[in-house]
């Protein structure tokens, strides 16, 4: 049995100064089960009481190459000895922007930001400076950051399907109701409701706002049909299409989902993967919307551009770029996926998979959502058991089936292997917990 006594006696103490004890909400698993970190390398970490595991978490994606990659530090090492921020420009901004134009044609323009939420902030902001048009559309499940114009949901558990939209509410205390006047909310892949909502409201629409993969709703994803017919619907309308790809840029290609639904955004945004958990965020797009920052659009930051992060990216994106790293990524996610399948169909249990391998979802169901309101028939109570069965068992999977397996360069055969082993331990204990046949 797995001891967090440590971890434990670190959260009482740390409850005196911090709200849950920890820096961020998504942090706080519980009283007794929070987990406070030592060490990570590569796909593996181990925390306060020595407890070690394997991390499919991998910060919610951005340690794309792994804990402690000695390339990436060492570049980052170099950019400490720059001097850290100047409130001036260096030269390496224009380095890895243009890194990154280069591997994603719709990022003509890019500015730099610090988080994911700040870089979706600018891109909305950017596109209603440029269209004149405050309200916009958010897809149904998609996350899109902390800040009040993002902090809205569609709850499923009072939902009656037949019976009307779910109703449009805020994540959090403190969001200004009036702020949900300006948001109108469609399910993915339904191309005819979004056109409804364009129609009747398209002249006051400045921007959509889109993860063709949703990160935050375990990789749901976008059939390649329906974003080209967004693409369509935004170009009619004069809407701009806003791609988040705060999780999956850099991620599940080199020119990330953009390149693997062939579709471009006006605007898009990244953060996650682009400096392997350095903090750096970017918002890049057409010249021609782009060009409208500094010429009536605010954007900056005293820490954007910091040089060390831009180092870290530049590295990152330079081996993402000219390695084999992606690919090697994707077919570890398969890899582990047809040995998951395996142990699955040998029991008889209905499952499949969605998004990406290299940040998959995982659904007890023989077909995954295909939007967030079909999320709500999935069986996710099997996976909420399962996943605190492979904690003790020392594989880190998020306990919310929302989240995706976040894979990296670093996870190798002994992580798989390990992985594998034990997933099945997990599934037969969570078969006997929960009386399944």
């Amino acid at each position: 049995m797995r001891s967090l006594t440590k971890s434990n006696a670190q959260f009482k103490k740390a409850l005196k100064k911090l709200p849950l004890g920890v820096a961020s909400n998504f942090r706080y698993w519980g009283d007794d089960k929070t987990i406070y970190v030592k060490q990570g390398k590569g796909a593996r970490f181990s925390d306060l009481d020595d407890n070690q595991y394997i991390d499919y978490r991998m910060g919610y994606g951005p340690g794309i190459l792994g804990y402690a990659d000695d390339r990436v530090d060492a570049a980052a090492i170099e950019g400490m000895k720059v001097g850290g921020v100047f409130a001036l420009a260096t030269e390496l901004e224009y380095t890895v922007a243009n890194r990154i134009s280069q591997m994603v044609p719709a990022a003509e323009l890019v500015r730099f930001s610090n988080s994911g939420t700040e870089a979706v902030m600018a891109a909305l902001r950017i596109a209603r400076g440029y269209t004149g048009k405050d309200s916009y559309i958010i897809i149904e499940g998609g996350y899109h950051g902390l800040f009040d114009a993002a902090l809205w949901y569609t709850p499923m558990e009072d939902w009656v399907e037949g019976q009307g939209d779910p109703e449009l509410v805020p994540y959090s205390d403190g969001v200004p109701q009036m702020l949900k006047k300006l948001i109108h909310t469609v399910p993915l892949n339904d191309a005819n409701k979004l056109e409804d909502v364009l129609k009747k409201h398209g002249s006051d629409i400045g921007a959509l706002l889109i993860e063709p993969i949703m990160g935050n709703c375990c990789s749901i994803a976008a059939n390649a049909e329906y974003i080209h017919q967004v693409r369509e619907l935004c170009d009619h309308y004069g809407v701009v299409m806003i791609i988040d790809e705060v999780k999956t840029g850099f991620r599940v290609a080199k020119g990330g989902v953009q390149e693997l639904y062939g579709v471009k955004a006006d605007l898009c945004t990244f953060a996650k993967a682009v400096a392997n958990g350095y903090p750096i965020s970017i918002v890049a797009g057409r010249e021609e919307i782009m060009r409208k920052v500094g010429n009536g659009i605010a954007h900056g930051g005293t820490y954007t551009a910091h040089s060390v992060s831009l180092a870290a990216a530049n590295k990152t994106l330079e081996i993402l770029d000219e390695t084999s790293a992606l690919e090697d990524i994707a077919n570890f996610g398969l890899d582990m996926q047809k040995g998951i399948s395996e142990i699955l169909d040998s029991r008889n249990i209905a499952h499949s998979f969605s998004g990406h391998p290299s940040m998959g979802g995982l659904f007890f169901n023989e077909h995954p959502p295909v939007n967030y309101r079909s999320w709500k028939k999935s069986d996710y109570s099997f996976y909420d058991t399962m996943a605190q069965h492979l904690h003790e068992l020392g594989i880190l999977c998020e306990p919310d089936s929302r989240e995706p397996w976040f894979i990296s360069a670093a996870h190798d055969k002994s992580c798989l292997v390990e992985t594998l082993n034990k997933f099945e331990k997990a599934v037969d204990q969570t078969c006997e917990q929960l009386k399944v046949a």
